[in-house]
C-alpha cells in the first residue's frame, strides 16, 4: 500500500476485478472482499473448485466465454499483488471501516478509499403461489446451473421479463434441461419499438434475437405480452396460470402449463445497501425505477473517498461494469495523486466514458423493451404473502395504508415489520413500494426510499462473540 492509504474494493465481479487490475498496475495493493468463494460475480460465476461436475467454459458462459476467460485470467494474474479475501460478507459500513464476516468471525476492515462494486439481484414482484417450494428467482435458477450443475426442476417454466429470462432459458436447454415455456410479461410491440436503441449495440441485439430463435427452433414455447395469474400447488409447484393477453384482463381466458418448477424475475435491481450505510446521497432514477446512489461520470459518490461501479450503482450489464470499474479506479488514482499507466489497450478516461455513454443508450432500449408490469399490486389478493420473512400479506399492508397510518415506505415498515426480516427488504421492498404507490396514487418516487439497516444480510449471533477488535487480520494469520 502506498503510504497510509488503504484501498478496499467490495465485490469481485467484472467491475471489482477490473478496478483491482488498474490499481495493482499503479503499484497499490487493494483489499478485495467478495462474498463468493471464487471471483467472477454472477454473470461470470465459476463452479466451486471441488465441484462434482464438469462443464466446459463454452457450456457455462456461451457467447460470453471469451469475456469470462478474460476476467478470470485478469484476476488470476493480479492475485500476488492484491489482498484477496473470498467468502467474506460485508454486512455494515461505519466511517472509514467495514464490518465483515469470514469463517464465522467478525473482522473490521479499515479503509481510506472504498470502491463499491456490489452488483445486483433479481427484481422480485410476487404473484400468488410465489412462496411455494420449487419457485426460484431467475438468478437463483442460473446459480443452480453454474454452481451446482443442476436444474431447478424436471419441467421448468421461466416467467417474468428481461434479457435474463431468455439467457437462462437458453442456458438451461443447452445443458439438457426441459423448459416447458418462456412467459414474457412484456409485449412484442414494445420490444419492436425499442429496436432502434437496441441497435446501438448490434452484437448484443443479435445475441438476443438468436436466443429467441434458437429456443423456438427447439420447440420451446415462447409467449410475449402475458399476464401472470398465479402458481399452483400445495406442497410444491404443479403448474402456472396466465392470461395470454394483457387486454381485457378480467374477461380474458386463463391458460395453464403443468410444471414442477418456476423461475421468476422482472429484470434486475441494484444492491445499494452498502452505499446507503456509507452515507452516499441518493436520487430516484426513472430508468431503473428505483433510488440509486449519486455518482459522477468517473464513479465518485457524494462522499469523499467512496466510489461506485457496476450494476450496484445502476443496471448496465457486464461490459459496462468492466468499463466502470476501470474508470472508478482511474478516478481513485487521480484523487490520490498517483500517476497511472494507460491500459494495455490504450483506453484512457475519456474513451471509457464514451463507451459507457453508448452502452447507456442501449440500456434505455432494454428497459423500454422489458419494462416490468405497471401497477402490479392491483392484481394481488389480500391473502397473498408479500414479505416471506415476516409472513406479511397484501391485506395487512392495504389496511394499514387505508386507515391513514402510513403514506411512506419507512412508516409502513415500522407499523407492519415489512422489510425487517432476513432479506432486509431486498426481496419484498420493491413490492411494498409498488403496493403503497397503488393504494395512495403517488409515484414510486413519492412512496419514498426504504432505508438500509445493518446487518444488510443475516449474520449469526455467535459471530459477535468472536469479534476481532483489530483493524484487520494479516494475510499470514488468516492462512493458519
Amino acid at each position: 500500500m502506498n503510504g497510509d492509504q488503504q484501498v478496499v474494493i467490495v465485490g469481485a465481479g467484472p467491475a471489482g476485478v477490473r478496478a483491482a487490475q488498474m490499481l495493482a498496475a499503479a503499484g497499490l495493493r487493494p483489499v478485495v472482499l467478495d462474498e463468493n468463494a471464487r471471483w467472477g460475480g454472477q454473470i461470470y460465476r465459476q463452479p466451486p473448485a471441488d465441484s462434482g461436475f464438469q462443464r466446459t467454459r463454452a457450456a457455462l458462459y456461451g457467447f460470453e466465454s471469451g469475456k469470462a476467460d478474460a476476467v478470470h485470467q485478469a484476476m488470476r494474474e493480479i492475485l500476488p499483488r492484491i489482498d484477496y479475501r473470498p467468502e467474506t460478507l460485508v454486512w455494515a459500513c461505519e466511517p472509514r471501516r467495514l464490518e465483515t464476516l469470514c469463517n464465522g468471525r467478525e473482522i473490521s476492515v479499515p479503509f481510506t478509499h472504498l470502491l463499491i462494486a456490489s452488483g445486483a439481484t433479481d427484481r422480485v414482484l410476487p404473484i400468488p403461489g410465489w412462496t411455494l417450494p420449487g419457485v426460484y428467482t431467475l438468478g437463483g435458477a442460473q446459480v443452480a446451473l453454474k454452481a451446482q450443475g443442476c436444474a431447478i426442476g424436471r419441467r421448468v417454466v421461466l416467467a417474468g421479463t428481461g434479457p435474463l429470462l431468455y439467457l437462462v432459458a437458453y442456458q438451461y436447454v443447452k445443458a439438457g434441461a426441459r423448459i416447458e415455456a418462456v412467459l414474457d410479461t412484456s409485449g412484442f410491440s414494445k420490444q419492436v419499438a425499442a429496436t432502434p436503441k437496441l441497435l446501438s449495440q448490434p452484437s448484443m441485439f443479435a445475441k438476443g434475437v438468436y436466443y429467441v430463435a434458437w429456443l423456438k427452433a427447439r420447440g420451446v414455447k415462447v409467449l410475449r405480452g402475458v399476464t401472470l395469474v398465479g402458481i399452483d400447488g400445495e406442497q410444491g409447484v404443479t403448474g402456472i396460470r396466465f392470461r395470454a393477453s394483457q387486454a381485457a384482463e378480467v374477461t380474458a381466458r386463463i391458460d395453464s402449463i403443468a410444471c414442477d418448477a418456476v423461475g421468476l424475475g422482472f429484470g434486475l435491481r441494484p444492491e445499494t445497501q452498502l452505499a446507503d450505510l456509507a452515507g452516499c446521497r441518493f436520487r430516484f432514477d426513472e430508468l431503473n425505477r428505483c433510488w440509486l446512489p449519486e455518482r459522477d461520470a468517473a464513479g465518485r459518490s457524494s462522499v469523499q473517498g467512496i466510489y461506485l461501479a457496476g450494476d450496484g450503482a445502476g443496471i448496465a450489464g457486464a461490459d459496462a461494469a468492466e468499463l466502470a470499474g476501470r474508470r472508478a479506479a482511474l478516478a481513485l488514482l487521480d484523487d490520490l495523486g498517483i500517476a497511472h499507466p494507460l491500459h494495455r489497450d490504450g483506453i484512457d478516461a475519456a474513451a471509457l466514458e464514451r463507451r459507457l455513454k453508448r452502452i447507456a443508450v442501449f440500456r434505455t432500449g432494454i428497459e423500454a423493451a422489458f419494462a416490468p408490469p405497471q401497477r402490479p399490486a392491483k392484481q394481488w389478493p389480500d391473502d397473498m404473502i408479500v414479505c416471506r420473512c415476516e409472513e406479511i400479506d397484501a391485506g395487512t399492508l392495504r389496511r394499514c395504508i387505508r386507515e391513514g397510518e402510513a403514506s411512506e415506505i419507512n412508516r409502513l415498515k415500522a407499523l407492519t415489520r415489512i422489510g425487517m426480516g432476513r432479506c432486509q427488504g431486498r426481496m419484498c421492498g420493491e413490492a411494498a413500494i409498488a403496493l403503497l404507490s397503488d393504494e395512495t396514487g403517488c409515484s414510486l418516487e413519492g412512496a419514498g426510499r426504504l432505508r438500509s439497516q445493518a446487518p444488510i444480510k443475516p449474520i449469526p449471533i455467535a459471530a459477535m462473540l468472536f469479534d476481532d477488535d483489530v483493524a484487520a487480520i494479516p494475510e499470514e494469520a488468516r492462512d493458519e
